[in-house]
């Protein structure tokens, strides 16, 4: 099984871009979910997560108030809206989704399932 991510592209700053996430044959309601990014030359971030709860929410500092994660378990789709984008928030994002109800991001490996990345280009 794995997730299919889609919506990135390239944008002006200031821009907004929503990001998809396909997850066929998942019960999103079984799992945490995530996104992360990956720009040039730098590790791997976690951006934002939700419990599979939805009571508990991670917003990495640089994107509160300007990222939302959330899901439509009908859809099995996971989505992060993201406004006010900013140069540095050029990056691959990947979406996760974990079998867990723990507090936290998805963690890597498995049970994990990890998509491929979209590319957003944040740049006048």
């Amino acid at each position: 099984v794995q997730l299919q991510a889609s919506g990135g592209g390239l944008v002006q700053p200031g821009g907004s871009l929503r990001l998809s996430c396909v997850a066929p044959g998942f019960t999103l309601d079984d799992n945490t979910i995530g996104w992360f990014r990956q720009a040039p030359g730098k590790e791997r971030e976690a951006v934002s997560c939700a419990s599979r709860d939805g009571r508990w929410l991670y917003y990495e500092d640089s994107a509160k108030g300007r990222f939302t994660i959330s899901k439509d378990s009908a859809r099995k789709t996971i989505y992060l809206q993201m406004n006010n984008l900013k140069p540095e928030d050029t990056a691959v994002y990947v979406c996760a989704a974990e079998p867990t109800g723990r507090h936290r991001c998805p963690a890597g490996g498995p049970p994990g399932v990890w998509g491929q990345g979209t590319q957003v280009t944040v740049s006048s």
